[in-house]
């Protein structure tokens, strides 16, 4: 059975199967809940689903992770695929078998780890992306660079204008740069004990901007990494000069460098994130371009800091 929603059905319909059934969900972020996985369970009954059944999500971000978790759960798992169609997907949220939901406005706070039996990114899904989808995965990227690659991080300071135009050769060169890192680092650490957490550079204050005001995944996260840099100027002794390359390059590439919120709705949607642990959350933080580390940092002097900072 083959999930996907309304967007890909209207621009890519001629491209999917016609002998297969199929799940048109409606798009958006607001459809990434549990009402939404109990209505693909909903047709997975009524097609007959059996253990056997394999299930091929094609969309973004959301089409992947429900896609994901109503396969991982569905008579205690089915086996999967995702066929990412955005860039955001290809380079991060396809990636990794994080498969889940949002509940009550918090991101992705129900979920499991299973990976998928394989991932298919075909750049040619792109060209009709909105260019603020475009820069939603970009900001992914820029992440990627920033915590585990110096090359790449130069690579799009030097090719930011052929990134923007998705010329062929460059995208494809920011793929095969980009998939890598993430990989390596899941399966050095799958469950996200400790490695895996570097990924969620810039998502501390991302996650929590989500939740207080009505932004992109890739706006929110673009200013969790300013925040973050400035953060790691206190605690990671990052440099002033590569917190200055850092905000160059999300500029370069069309990203804000901050968004307007209530102070007040976003600490408070920090105190539910998930890396939180007791009265403390794993921060990650640069000590340089390339080089990320996790800081244990108490809950009250982030908010301290938020306050200092933002």
């Amino acid at each position: 059975m083959l999930i996907t929603d309304e967007n890909v059905a209207a621009k890519h319909g001629k491209r999917l199967p016609k002998n297969v059934p199929l799940i048109i969900l409606t798009a958006g972020e607001k459809q990434k809940n549990l009402a939404t996985v109990a209505c693909i369970y909903g047709q997975l009954l009524k097609h007959k689903a059996d253990r056997r059944t394999f299930i091929l999500g094609v969309g973004g971000g959301v089409v992947c992770d429900i896609s994901g978790y109503a396969a991982a759960t569905y008579m205690r798992g089915l086996d999967f695929g995702l066929l990412p169609t955005t860039l955001l997907a290809q380079t991060d949220a396809a990636i990794g078998g994080k498969n889940g939901v949002n509940f009550r406005g918090y991101k992705n706070i129900v979920g499991l780890i299973r990976q998928p039996d394989f991932v298919l990114c075909d750049s040619s899904f792109l060209a009709t992306l909105p260019k603020k989808e475009i820069l939603c995965g970009l900001a992914e990227v820029v992440k990627h660079a920033a915590i585990a690659s110096p090359a790449l991080f130069r690579f799009l300071e030097n090719q930011s204008e052929k990134i923007l135009q998705l010329h062929p050769a460059t995208m494809a060169k920011v793929m095969a740069m980009s998939l890598p890192i993430k990989l390596a680092i899941v399966e050095k650490d799958e469950q996200e004990i400790g490695e895996r957490k570097k990924l969620n550079f810039g998502h501390t204050l991302g996650h929590a901007l989500e939740k207080a005001v009505f932004v992109s995944h890739g706006e929110a996260v673009a200013a969790g990494m300013c925040f973050a840099g400035r953060l790691s100027q206190r605690y990671a002794g990052f440099k002033a000069s590569e917190h200055e390359r850092l905000l160059s390059l999300l500029r370069a590439l069309h990203l804000p460098l901050q968004v307007a919120a209530d102070k007040k709705k976003v600490k408070a949607a920090i105190g539910h994130d998930k890396k939180r642990n007791a009265g403390a959350i794993d921060f990650v933080m640069l000590e340089r371009i390339g080089k990320a580390r996790m800081v244990s940092l108490p809950l009250a002097e982030l908010k301290e800091a938020i306050d200092d900072l933002c």
